[in-house]
């Protein structure tokens, strides 16, 4: 058994909707049956009991090397804790490789499980050994480490309730919930507008204190202090009992409260000091700690916070009854868990000794031993939820504090002997203002009821029926996609909305390109979708990036699929028949948003079958309304746009309008047959996206199917009274087009510049220069710079056979280079003469060819 590549499928795939481990597995004759693996399974058994049913997919009920690998990856994952249920493995076309797919919730969580699954099935082959306990552990720490922590989650959560889309920016707690314009941002619990200066403020413990006096809130009496002995000064002067702590400091790190002595003043100083060099000594106010959490304008949940404590049972010592605490499986080392363990450091032994205790004391039977006056849960403390027991005046109060010091969401430390009254009858205070705080003990009380608290959070930020969306239009198919991309994205731009968008040529934000390549795949969708100026999104998706990634979003607003055709790249990854091809197409379709629309070509009957795969509704197009699907279709109340007596038609039950084809010169008036179907793609895309006809009418009239607006879709030029033509054309499918069109317009004589890329099957490349014989004079091949993987001059010989018994082409010429061929092509035009150049570097090529035409 061998791993010869793994890839992580970000977003919805071929597979399934949900983020997946892909992995490629070569096995050996005999790991292709467990059967021919005798005991195998069951020293499999005996090293991981829970590994559940071995059950095979889609090969003729032979338990697989494959299917032990899957379910061995798939249930670490889940005895680790991981909430995952999806697993599957496929045999190629290739006998011994197999497609192994396993479901993740944390990338570098499913790639381990993947490594120790591997581990795991030598292990059992070789009857060596594998620590079971070892390989969990290890799984469960790394989720522990790598998953949002309890405050950012609950949020994100709460987001993913509401249909929210998010994207972790970052390893940490950085998170982006929608997209594009209408995107927010949260890190823990802060959100983007927390301010800067109101955190600055909260983190400094004096002015806070200054600017809640002022705004008439209680708060305990105290100072900075700049040493031990200027911290005693500051005790005598306030009165004992004090409390010492970081003049900026959170999570209760380094706070000592109820200190009585100048003996426990001075640890408590040392403690606070390891912290933050400044430090505070505050009046100690007697009472219980209470955490208010503040949403916007509202107290949204509250918790009596106490501190961490033992209670004695007459036989075991203070260190053993910690201990006992300590093995709580709620409690552990982070923030992972609903409660922290308890620590016996310094502090905690001087507060032992106030009470009269060592660490090896016994304490008397039901006796309570504090071991840490500050009630962070961070440093082993419980809570206790008292959210519906709150005085509405000392509600107000946390709201006060939180406007006064300007934080949207604010945690507010109060101490008083109960919530049940207001602050100033009973002489309490509050101590401290939180900027992102946190949230597990509301989420997740060690007693009383959890508050939804990531609800709250997330409704302040979003309105009630807004899910932080941008409209999504996803395009794929074999050929047009480009062209439909920019046409959507034309008429999105001339309805006002600020248009991101992707295709082979780059990525456009409002017309401006800031990437260039291919940027087809789901990285560049992404950057789209986190750019905070992009009203409306439409992406070419290519196959090599829903292979490599799957998608870069959960569903689009609008899938159109233009074609699938006899196909393209087949052979490649592989998807090997036009039939693979539809399946990895259709995935688009499959990830509409139920009120979404699919846009299918219900010419291509492969195409229009997906239409049973939408989760939306379904627009189909084509060219004409005698087309039985598209007259199925209307019959059922279904939409669809059409062409009837030269005019695009939009048809529906209860509406419809009409745009003249002779009006749009990319189409050449209608001759122009597979302009004519990007035409009908993008007007029923706009159609779906609920643009106004006008919108779309305009649009349509003013594009212009140019090098600048279109490179290498059909530009066209004009040279010493001949016409040139320059495509991207490059399949077989393309070329049909393409001569369909050229037989359409007048010429003397029709000259094509040709070459093919390498990584086609050997047919694919025939085909072209096959369709291509039949239509022109005269054929200019040409080797390109890169030939994917083909010998020198290969690429070449395959189209010179394409050629064998052509009925129109009479001169065949072979040259090396791009630029060289489109030079011989030039030379030999003559006034009524048409050339096809069918270009491979776009830009290079098309820069070329308009300095040649300059030239004259």
């Amino acid at each position: 058994m061998k791993i010869t590549r793994i890839r992580a499928l970000r977003g919805p795939n071929i597979w399934t909707r949900r983020t997946a481990i892909e992995a490629l597995l070569e096995c050996e004759d005999r790991e292709l049956s467990l059967a021919d693996m005798p005991g195998f399974e069951a020293r499999l058994r005996a090293r991981f009991p829970a590994i559940g049913a071995l059950r095979s997919i889609g090969h003729e009920g032979t338990t697989s090397m494959a299917d032990a690998l899957r379910y061995a990856a798939l249930n670490l994952q889940i005895q680790a804790g991981c909430p995952v249920t999806f697993s599957r493995s496929t045999q190629t076309v290739e006998q011994n490789v197999f497609q192994v797919v396993v479901e993740y919730t944390e990338e570098t969580v499913g790639r381990l499980a993947f490594s120790l699954a591997a581990k795991l099935c030598e292990a059992a082959d070789g009857e060596l050994p594998f620590v079971l306990d070892t390989a969990i552990e290890q799984l469960r720490e790394l989720d522990e480490d790598v998953r949002l922590g309890p405050s950012t989650g609950s949020i994100v959560e709460a987001a993913v309730a509401r249909n929210i889309p998010f994207r972790r920016l970052t390893d940490g707690s950085l998170v982006q919930l929608g997209w594009g314009s209408r995107q927010r941002r949260i890190q823990a619990a802060e959100t983007d507008r927390s301010s800067a200066i109101a955190e600055s403020i909260a983190q400094d413990k004096e002015l806070t204190k200054k600017l809640l006096a002022a705004a008439g809130v209680p708060v305990p009496e105290g100072r900075p202090v700049s040493d031990a002995a200027d911290a005693w000064a500051a005790a005598c002067e306030i009165g004992l009992p004090i409390v010492v702590k970081p003049r900026d400091g959170n999570q209760g790190k380094g706070v000592t409260v109820n200190i009585e002595s100048r003996e426990h003043l001075e640890i408590a100083y040392a403690a606070a000091a390891e912290f933050r060099d400044e430090v505070m000594v505050e009046r100690f106010i007697p009472g219980h700690d209470f955490r208010l959490l503040v949403v916007g304008d509202r107290m949204i949940a509250a918790a009596r916070r106490d501190p961490p404590h033992v209670i004695g049972d007459g036989e075991k010592t203070i260190v053993q009854l910690v201990d006992q605490v300590n093995s709580d499986p709620r409690r552990g080392s982070g923030h992972a868990t609903s409660l922290t363990r308890v620590r016996l450091d310094d502090i905690a032994v001087a507060r032992l000794a106030v009470q009269g205790f060592t660490k090896e004391s016994v304490p008397p039977k039901g006796a309570r031993v504090v071991l840490r006056n500050n009630a962070n849960l961070s440093t082993g403390g419980t809570a206790t939820d008292v959210t519906e027991e709150v005085h509405p005046e000392l509600a107000d109060r946390a709201i006060d504090a939180a406007r006064m010091i300007g934080l949207d969401i604010c945690g507010v430390d109060v101490v008083c002997e109960t919530v049940l009254k207001p602050l100033e009858s009973q002489g309490g205070g509050i101590v401290e203002v939180n900027a992102a705080p946190g949230l597990r003990m509301h989420l997740q009380p060690s007693f009383g009821k959890g508050r939804a608290v990531g609800e709250a959070i997330i409704g302040s930020m979003f309105e009630t029926n807004e899910d932080g969306r941008i409209p999504v239009v996803a395009v794929t198919g074999t050929n047009g996609k480009t062209t439909t991309v920019r046409l959507i994205s034309a008429m999105l731009t001339t309805s006002g909305a600020r248009v991101g968008m992707t295709n082979t040529d780059g990525v456009y934000i409002e017309g401006r390109r800031i990437d260039t390549g291919d940027c087809s795949g789901p990285r560049s969708a992404r950057n789209v979708l986190m750019h905070p100026e992009v009203d409306a999104a439409v992406f070419e998706t290519a196959r090599g990036g829903l292979l490599r990634e799957g998608l870069a979003f959960d569903r689009c607003q609008v899938a159109v699929v233009t074609n699938i055709g006899s196909g393209d790249h087949l052979g490649l990854n592989y998807i090997t028949t036009v039939e693979d091809l539809a399946v990895l197409k259709r995935v688009i379709v499959q990830n509409v948003a139920p009120d979404g629309d699919a846009v299918l070509n219900a010419d291509d009957p492969m195409v229009a079958a997906m239409a049973a795969a939408s989760s939306g509704s379904v627009i189909l197009f084509a060219r004409s309304r005698d087309n039985p699907a598209v007259a199925t279709h209307l019959l059922r109340g279904g939409r669809a746009v059409i062409v009837e007596s030269g005019d695009i038609v939009a048809i529906a039950k209860d509406e419809s309008f009409r745009i003249e084809l002779s009006e749009l010169g990319f189409t050449g008036g209608g001759k122009i047959g597979f302009q004519v179907e990007n035409a009908l793609a993008s007007v029923a895309a706009a159609w779906s996206l609920r643009l106004a006809p006008e919108i779309i009418r305009r649009t349509l009239k003013e594009f212009d199917c140019d090098v600048a607006t279109a490179p290498g879709r059909f530009n066209t030029f004009t040279y010493r009274g001949a016409t040139i033509i320059a495509d991207y054309g490059h399949n077989p499918d393309a070329i049909k087009a393409l001569v369909s069109a050229v037989e359409a317009m007048d010429a003397s004589r029709r000259i094509v510049v040709i070459s093919g890329a390498g990584d086609r099957r050997d047919e694919d490349i025939r085909d072209q220069t096959r369709i291509l014989g039949k239509a022109f004079d005269e054929v200019i091949l040409y080797q390109d710079q890169c030939q994917r993987g083909r010998a020198d001059g290969e690429v070449l010989a395959l189209l010179r056979e394409g050629l064998n018994g052509a009925t129109r082409t009479t001169l065949i010429d072979e040259i090396r280079g791009e630029f060289a061929a489109t030079d011989l092509s030039l030379e030999r035009l003559r006034p009524g003469d048409l050339c096809l150049i069918l270009v491979d570097q776009v830009e290079e090529a098309l820069a070329h060819l308009a300095r040649r035409i300059a030239e004259g």
